[in-house]
């Protein structure tokens, strides 16, 4: 089941193009890393989703229109923003009584749960409490309805890499399960990248990579090289290059591993390496290869 299907999606603000009519599916129970550089058209993208901004083309979730059926749409979402916003007066116990009071898939314990993590008192008010705190508040409420999606932009923003752990290891073990569906984006790829089904790069409103994780196992290639093996190496049309330590790694896209395991150290590369060589200065020509 297709939880997610846009076809020839766009937005404009005024004449800039924020999405340039995108095509994606996204099937139920995967974990899609939504990356992009800033002003990529990430936000947009979600938006659209959630039904917080208009749009052109067609875009369907959950069976629904999000623009017109919004209402019914939220019944089945939920959002975690790359900014918690809560009234400094706000005790943390309201906050709880509050999600329990508006949204019937609410687990107030689950949310309890959540917090007995943290330092957390259920009587602080947010005004006294740190901006990762806050963040984790936001965390804990969101976390703790049962939706069939969750959209999830920037989660960890402002944590430390401790809570961050914590975070993904939860979003595996007590959230997902296969009838749910996640898609995160955020800038932090190394962190994300063993809990993604699949991923999605975005730059100037465009999808240039939509791939699963395990296709890009198979389809690139990094090749580490000494430089006297630098001609027979480049012969191969690598889609990237780098150097580390002396050495000159390549990245390939379709080369057969075996042809490059007689020049050098041969790995798969990781999300960020990828993203730096399809999305980097100088990689807008070789997008089209990359789709």
């Amino acid at each position: 089941m297709a939880v997610i299907e846009a076809r020839g999606l766009r937005k404009t603000y005024g004449a800039k193009a924020a999405l340039k009519g995108v095509d994606l599916t996204i099937q139920e129970g995967r974990i899609v890393g939504l990356i992009g550089p800033n002003g990529a058209g990430k936000s947009t993208a979600l938006n659209a989703v959630l039904g917080l901004t208009p749009y052109e083309g067609s875009l369907k979730v959950l069976g629904l229109d999000p623009w017109r059926e919004r209402d019914r749409l939220m019944q089945d979402v939920s959002f975690i923003a790359d900014v918690a916003v809560l009234p400094r007066w706000l005790k943390v116990s309201q906050a709880l009584d509050f999600v329990a009071g508006v949204h019937p898939r609410f687990d107030r314990a689950r949310a309890q749960s959540f917090l007995a993590k943290t330092d957390i008192a259920a009587t602080a008010r947010v005004g006294q409490l740190s901006k990762g705190m806050v963040t984790q508040l936001h965390l804990a409420l969101v976390m703790a309805i049962d939706a069939r999606l969750l959209v999830l932009d920037e989660p960890t923003l402002g944590l430390d890499i401790l809570f961050r752990k914590q975070f993904y290891d939860t979003l595996l073990n007590d959230y997902f399960d296969h009838s749910r569906t996640i898609i995160v984006t955020t800038h932090q790829v190394e962190e994300i990248q063993d809990i993604l089904t699949d991923v999605m790069f975005i730059n100037h409103g465009e999808i240039v990579l939509n791939s699963s994780m395990e296709a890009l196992e198979t389809r690139y290639t990094e090749l580490m090289a000494p430089a006297d093996k630098a001609t027979e190496a480049r012969s191969l049309n690598p889609l990237h290059e780098r150097q580390v330590f002396g050495r000159n790694v390549y990245l390939f896209d379709g080369v057969d591993r075996a042809r490059l395991e007689g020049l050098g150290d041969v790995r798969t590369p990781g999300v960020a390496d990828l993203f730096v060589a399809i999305m980097g200065p100088g990689a807008g020509a070789k997008n089209e290869a990359a789709r």
